[in-house]
């Protein structure tokens, strides 16, 4: 009681070090399921497909931080030729996120060169209604039918349910969250920053 700063100094301490502990566990973890992260078949893309460096993102549709960050991500993606982009849908927020999830995922399947202009509309869209995602599919090329039916296929539920597990082991709590490397990065993060890591990755690469 004396000195209650030696209790202030012991905390920041043990936070320290649960902080450097979980930063190990998440790139043993991130080591360990690389190739479902960066990998993973029928996950949707962006950018350059062959790109030397790969960034993921698990978002959600209804996330305001995840579409906070649409039109800086996408200058990132436009800027940076030989960025891969790798979207993980990670539905957390509701019905709709699930939905929505659904369908990016089926599109993607459906037509790659397509999805990412459908992407970005679902994320500046204000509702997420099942109709009105098959109205924004419309817009963007894609039959209403084909994608309604691959919506409700066995392998969308469970690429969800496997995106979810794999959040889950990587310790992700929310979205938007990016994987690079052996770097998880939690939350919406400053575009320069992240631009900076991506380069800082591309050196440690060569």
């Amino acid at each position: 009681m004396r000195e209650p700063e030696i209790i202030y100094q012991a905390i920041q301490e043990l936070q320290k070090r649960q902080q450097a502990t979980e930063a190990t566990r998440q790139q043993e973890m991130i080591a360990e399921h690389s190739s479902d992260i960066f990998r993973k078949a029928k996950d949707p893309l962006a950018g350059n497909l062959s790109g030397d460096i790969t960034l993921v993102e698990f978002f959600d549709y209804r996330c305001g931080y995840c579409r906070s960050m649409v039109s800086g991500l996408q200058q990132l993606i436009d800027s940076d030729q030989k960025l891969r982009f790798v979207f993980k849908e990670l539905p957390v927020l509701g019905p709709d996120s699930i939905v929505a999830a659904r369908a990016g995922l089926a599109a993607a399947k459906l037509d790659q060169a397509k999805y990412y202009d459908f992407h970005v509309a679902l994320m500046q869209s204000k509702d997420l209604d099942r109709d009105i995602i098959l109205a924004i599919a419309i817009k963007q090329g894609y039959d209403r039918d084909q994608i309604a039916a691959e919506m409700d296929q066995d392998w969308v539920k469970t690429r969800i349910a496997e995106n979810q597990a794999l959040a889950e082991k990587l310790g992700i709590s929310g979205t938007p969250s990016f994987v690079i490397g052996k770097t998880l990065i939690p939350g919406a993060v400053d575009l320069t920053k992240l631009a900076q890591i991506i380069s800082d990755e591309r050196k440690a690469a060569n």
